[in-house]
């Protein structure tokens, strides 16, 4: 194995019936298929998206704000999933079936615009990890600056949800 292995998008370990999200799921055909990474030291989370101009909002050059408010919670909920699995020493691995979360409640605070052509990073750190609640906080940046902050949380679910 080499120093550079593959790494594994968190939104690919979720469970089979968890994958046709519009916003992150790898089995939806039509979605965005957004990725979500533990950073090297598992303590955060990155996701990063160039948008397409059909998501602009009222003004053309400038990102959807529902748009801003899809990543974040896509994001959010795998950031979640991962922060649990990584508080009890679990890697992710290709046989990895992760705990899946969703949202119970997600505030955005729109900073400033996202220019629609510009790469998108988004940074997630865990608040709060509870038995089955999470309170994850994220960052929205792009072009060097902060856009969005947003506040999450998220709960856990049974694969028989």
């Amino acid at each position: 194995m080499t120093e550079h292995a593959h790494k594994i998008a968190i939104q690919d370990t979720y469970g089979e019936r968890f994958q046709h999200c519009w916003g992150c799921g790898p089995k939806n055909p039509d979605g965005l298929h957004l990725h979500t990474y533990p950073s090297e030291d598992g303590e955060t989370t990155i996701c990063q998206i160039k948008s397409d101009p059909q998501y602009t909002g009222g003004v053309p050059a400038n990102l959807y704000g529902g748009m801003i408010a899809m990543i974040f919670d896509c994001h959010g909920t795998a950031s979640a999933a991962w922060f649990n699995h990584h508080q009890k020493g679990l890697e992710l691995t290709e046989d990895t079936v992760i705990g899946r979360y969703i949202t119970a409640r997600l505030e955005v605070d729109f900073k400033k615009p996202i220019p629609i052509d510009a790469l998108i990073t988004v940074t997630a750190r865990p608040e709060e990890i509870g038995e089955r609640k999470i309170i994850v906080n994220m960052e929205m940046e792009a072009e060097g600056v902060i856009r969005a902050k947003a506040r999450m949380v998220a709960v856990g679910v049974k694969d028989d949800m």
